[in-house]
């Protein structure tokens, strides 16, 4: 559980601002609800999530934020520098962060690119300032990948981006990913993470963001769409299915 002194010496970023008039007029961010009528978003705990319908604009804004931090857009720590395919937004560009200092180590985790870092693992580990023990992710199933990063990569006092980590963990692994945060955050770490996963969005003392029509707000986590909609179907699953399926 977070601790409720850990906000003051946790925070890396504090907040974020986008420059609207860096941004084209055309551009197809304005189109994000979310993200149009976003001037100042602040961070307050040292877990935050990011949470909202596919398409509400918190994975284009976690890349951003990702990028401006210095991290590679397709993931990675601070040292990894490849591209497979330029598919980033400009928002990076308008991005304004205010932070009380810089992080030594961090890594950024997204779900939809990691097949492409866990190859440019591969291929560092082969050069000369490669690790000894090289992590082999193509080796290991996609949710062991995922969970061998945020046990090894993850480390005292520094910033993480985890984009839909959910993806690749069964809700077992999901729990054990939470504990990994809990190390972290008492080590000094912060974390920003965007899901759709209920049972991450659970996590105590982490605040959570909801990205929808009437921008980015606060939300319990009663609340969030995931919550609701894993209640309804563990709870009165029959009448939902029936309203889905026959009305």
């Amino acid at each position: 559980m977070i601790q409720p002194g850990a906000k003051e010496k946790n925070m890396y970023i504090r907040s974020v601002a986008i420059r609207w008039d860096e941004i084209g007029p055309d551009s197809w961010l304005r189109g994000i609800p979310a993200l149009a009528g976003l001037g100042t978003l602040r961070l307050t705990k040292p877990v935050t999530f990011w949470a909202g319908e596919n398409g509400s604009g918190k994975s284009t804004l976690l890349e951003a934020v990702a990028i401006a931090c210095g991290f590679n857009p397709e993931g990675g720590t601070f040292n990894y520098a490849f591209s497979t395919r330029d598919s980033h937004s400009e928002l990076h560009e308008a991005i304004r962060i205010v932070r009380d200092r810089k992080p030594k180590w961090g890594y950024f985790l997204r779900a939809e690119s990691f097949y492409n870092v866990a190859t440019m693992e591969e291929e560092y580990a082969k050069g000369p300032f490669g690790s000894p023990n090289p992590l082999h992710l193509h080796e290991r199933s996609h949710g062991e990948s995922f969970l061998t990063v945020v046990q090894e990569q993850m480390r005292e006092g520094g910033l993480y981006l985890l984009d839909e980590p959910e993806a690749a963990l069964s809700p077992q692994r999901q729990l054990t990913l939470l504990i990994e945060i809990d190390r972290c955050v008492r080590d000094g770490a912060q974390f920003i993470i965007a899901t759709h996963s209920p049972i991450l969005l659970a996590m105590p003392g982490a605040e959570i963001l909801h990205f929808g029509e009437d921008g980015v707000t606060p939300v319990a986590f009663e609340d969030t769409e995931s919550c609701r909609i894993t209640s309804m179907i563990i709870n009165d699953r029959q009448r939902l299915f029936r309203q889905l399926f026959t009305e």
